[in-house]
């Protein structure tokens, strides 16, 4: 089992164990910092899982909480030798490897995408469009590494033991934007109607009539865990660094816009019916002389 599991998962939940027993010893960050003789981040760093936790940051933690119960500690170290694997994501160098380890073990996503099709409901041709596009300075080779990781993400959607629970509100910007051509949009449109008739997968369209919406500020996804441990995520992508945001304010925030965003959009049956009109006018297109 433990071969199974999620580093980054692992480092989280073993942070979040780090963070009980420092509450219990009464101490706090700041003053464990201290102790250690390292800055106040890295407590911080180590119990939200943004960073790897060794063996001996594991006994170092342990000798300033208190903690003596050899059955503890040898189960945090456990869990930090495992916490230190990689997973398949690693291999590819991919730089949203944060994400997609989040991705991997989260059991539902909430997102809200305004310019394009989200990657997990892409097709590979239009993601091949996307990601040339997006990133104009990737080699070829590049790009078809990204395309291989992408298409390894979607493998969530597609597990039959434990498959992602995905809920998309989608602009209508994002299909009437032609991404590598008429033909390439028809497969992509056909494939989303598809996949939204899924029993895990919920897709509404918020059409241009909408008007303006908590949308509007851009993009972000929510991804929640099966285990208590592991806290809800809201992702904001940007260009050149993401955001990770965990605070129950910052959740709560971007949890009532998703609600916001879903009663103003079309309910998923009318959504699809939506697409389906939206995907004609891509089949007259192509049929064009």
């Amino acid at each position: 089992m433990a071969a199974n599991i999620n580093p980054t998962v692992r480092r989280r939940r073993l942070g979040a164990e780090l963070r009980q027993l420092r509450l219990a010893s009464g101490l706090t960050s700041t003053e464990a910092a201290e102790r250690l003789m390292v800055s106040q981040p890295k407590i911080s760093h180590l119990e939200n899982g943004r960073r790897t936790i060794s063996p001996r940051d594991v006994r170092d933690l342990c000798g300033i909480y208190g903690v003596t119960d050899p059955q503890v500690i040898d189960s945090l170290l456990q869990m930090a030798r495992e916490a230190g694997q990689q997973g398949w994501w690693h291999t590819y160098g991919d730089p949203q490897s944060v994400y997609i380890a989040l991705e991997t073990d989260a059991t539902s996503l909430h997102t809200y995408e305004s310019a394009a099709i989200p990657a997990l409901l892409q097709t590979p041709a239009y993601s091949s469009a996307v990601i040339g596009k997006t990133i104009p300075e990737l080699t070829a080779k590049e790009t078809g590494t990204r395309l291989k990781v992408r298409l390894r993400r979607q493998h969530r959607i597609y597990d039959p033991a434990r498959p992602l629970r995905l809920w998309v509100v989608l602009d209508e910007s994002a299909l009437r934007r032609v991404v590598g051509g008429p033909d390439v949009m028809r497969e992509q449109l056909e494939h989303l109607n598809a996949l939204s008739a899924e029993p895990h997968i919920t897709v509404q369209v918020l059409p241009y009539t909408a008007g303006a919406h908590p949308g509007l500020s851009g993009q972000f996804s929510i991804l929640r865990f099966v285990d208590s441990s592991a806290a809800t995520v809201v992702y904001l992508e940007r260009f050149t660094s993401d955001l990770y945001l965990e605070k129950p304010s910052d959740v709560q925030h971007y949890s009532v816009l998703h609600d916001h965003l879903q009663a103003q959009a079309l309910s998923p049956d009318s959504s699809r019916d939506f697409i389906t009109d939206v995907t004609k006018t891509y089949i007259n297109a192509a049929n064009r002389p």
